[in-house]
């Protein structure tokens, strides 16, 4: 009777096991095709997606927060290399859903290689999974600097890598338009305009502005070094320059030779 008890248990586990395994699906990401939307729509209030955190303690003197993502009752593994298949994982540094449907997530491995970890956006397309890269290759002097991966860009949305801005609440991507059409921008994004539509970065010589939803872009340059520290960017570029609006209805900032006062909620 208890090897009858004992081969029932065995038979369970191992079928556990079985279902555990069938309930991972690996994806390889495609390639964006731009002002791409994903905003997919799904009846009912609950989302297809589930987004699962952890607590990761491994090879860290403090837990480290990660994610994993569902989709229904499956575990998402994205495969990072085409090439390789040992490369997929299912571990990501952050989740967010993008938008109000909840059917489209942003996510970035979790990568302890000290570079910035490779961004995805994993959409909910016709009913079914639907895994996309953010990655434009770029031969740039100073990528290691300037390849930061995922950044807040104010309440609009996210910037990832100086190459794609997302925007929050409806999940439309853009790619950033370059300076120079084989690296990314080399610089630091500071800034979105008042009305959210342009994005300024802090390059050596100039602040490159880039009107993302039409590619147009202004490039405002400046005498000597600009300052080191955020918050003395922050006053020098307040000081300095004001947002002015061309007769396309497009808005760049622009150095001030003028005693305008600048109002500083211009600014935030």
């Amino acid at each position: 009777m208890k090897n009858i008890c004992y081969a029932l248990v065995l038979s369970a586990l191992l079928f556990s096991c079985q279902e555990s395994q069938d309930k991972t699906a690996t994806y390889t990401p495609r390639t964006l095709t731009a002002y791409e939307k994903f905003n997919g729509y799904l009846e009912g209030s609950d989302s297809a997606f589930t987004i699962i955190s952890k607590k990761n303690e491994a090879g860290s003197s403090e837990a480290k927060e990660e994610f994993n993502v569902k989709f229904k009752d499956t575990l998402v593994k994205i495969q990072i290399n085409k090439a390789d298949p040992n490369s997929a994982t299912d571990k990501f540094a952050s989740a967010q859903f993008i938008n109000t449907q909840k059917t489209t997530l942003l996510v970035q491995v979790a990568d302890n290689s000290g570079l910035a970890a490779p961004c995805f956006l994993i959409a909910l397309k016709d009913g079914k999974v639907d895994v996309a890269s953010l990655y434009r290759p770029s031969t740039g002097k100073q990528d290691t600097k300037y390849t930061t991966g995922l950044n807040k860009a104010g309440r609009a949305g996210y910037t990832v890598n100086n190459d794609f801005f997302i925007t929050n609440v409806n999940a439309q991507v853009y790619p950033i338009k370059r300076q120079n059409p084989e690296e990314r921008i080399q610089g630091e994004f500071i800034l979105n305009s008042p009305d959210k539509s342009t994005l300024v970065f802090l390059t050596p010589n100039s602040l490159y502005q880039v009107h993302y939803s039409s590619d147009e872009t202004h490039n405002e340059s400046f005498s000597g070094a600009a300052p080191e520290t955020a918050a003395d960017i922050s006053t020098w570029v307040r000081n300095n320059f004001i947002w002015e609006t061309n007769k396309k209805g497009l808005t760049y900032l622009k150095f001030n030779d003028t005693d305008r006062i600048v109002d500083i909620k211009e600014f935030q």
